[in-house]
């Protein structure tokens, strides 16, 4: 029984260890992505591309203020589709 409960808490600690690092990752990409669309954005795109830009930037502002990282990179991810057309 110890065993088990020694068992369940390990798995428990390296889950949340992993949840943390996804988390820590997922805010990185956040903050790239947002300095990444705002540098597309001064290249000047076209019209279309530059208003999903625009929208792609005010949403992942927006997350990353309410510290939302994974929904920040969605609006990267889209940011990326923008770019490529």
């Amino acid at each position: 029984m110890k065993n088990l409960a020694s068992t369940l808490l390990l798995g428990a600690a390296m889950l949340g260890a992993g949840a943390t690092l996804a988390f820590a990752d997922d805010a990185k990409e956040c903050t790239d992505g947002v300095a990444m669309i705002k540098a597309e954005i001064a290249k000047k795109p076209v019209k279309a591309t530059l208003d999903k830009l625009n929208k792609a930037l005010k949403g992942a502002e927006r997350e990353l203020g309410e510290k939302e990282y994974d929904e920040c990179v969605d609006f990267v991810n889209d940011a990326k589709k923008a770019v490529k057309g």
